[in-house]
């Protein structure tokens, strides 16, 4: 378990607003979770050509509206990113920190904040491994489309989700 991170027993605690003190540990947090948790759904190529992505990740921290979900040493878990105000572009959990309701917390933060900010609907890029989450919280696949990713191939999942009436 690389430094920082909390042991399996200590169940995530708070979901708090990203700040910029947290980036080093979430470019870890994705590099993390995509090698250590997708290999029944992506080869090994893929598994490294998305990880390398991990290198231009702090510039989007720095941009829009972010929630982690951190352990009671506020050391952080998991995270979600909000940017632009109505897509769901990051949503990351570290492999000890999995099944314990991490993304479903984080991605009810993210609706709930586009609701303060009166948005209709939100949208997300889903990979084949969050896409079940996102059903089961109600979202919908638009499309599925094909990428590259450092020239390797992926399918992804265009998703949408209306945020009710009056919003």
């Amino acid at each position: 378990m690389a430094a920082g991170f909390c042991a399996i027993s200590e169940m995530p605690h708070q979901v708090r607003h990203l700040n910029s003190n947290d980036h080093d540990a979430l470019v870890e947090i994705y590099r993390q979770a995509v090698l250590g948790s997708t290999a029944g759904l992506y080869s090994e190529a893929q598994q490294w050509a998305w990880a390398e992505q991990s290198n231009t990740l702090r510039s989007l921290l720095s941009k829009g509206e972010g929630f982690v979900i951190s352990n009671q040493r506020d050391e952080p878990m998991a995270f979600s990113l909000r940017y632009p105000a109505d897509r769901l572009a990051l949503l990351y959990s570290h492999p000890d920190a999995q099944r314990q309701s991490c993304g479903r917390r984080l991605i009810e933060a993210i609706e709930q904040a586009a609701k303060a900010d009166t948005l209709p609907a939100l949208r997300t890029e889903a990979s084949l491994i969050s896409r079940p989450l996102f059903e089961r919280l109600g979202w919908q696949v638009s499309w599925r489309e094909e990428l590259r990713i450092g020239g390797v191939s992926f399918q992804r999942f265009r998703m949408h989700k209306q945020l009710g009436q009056g919003y």
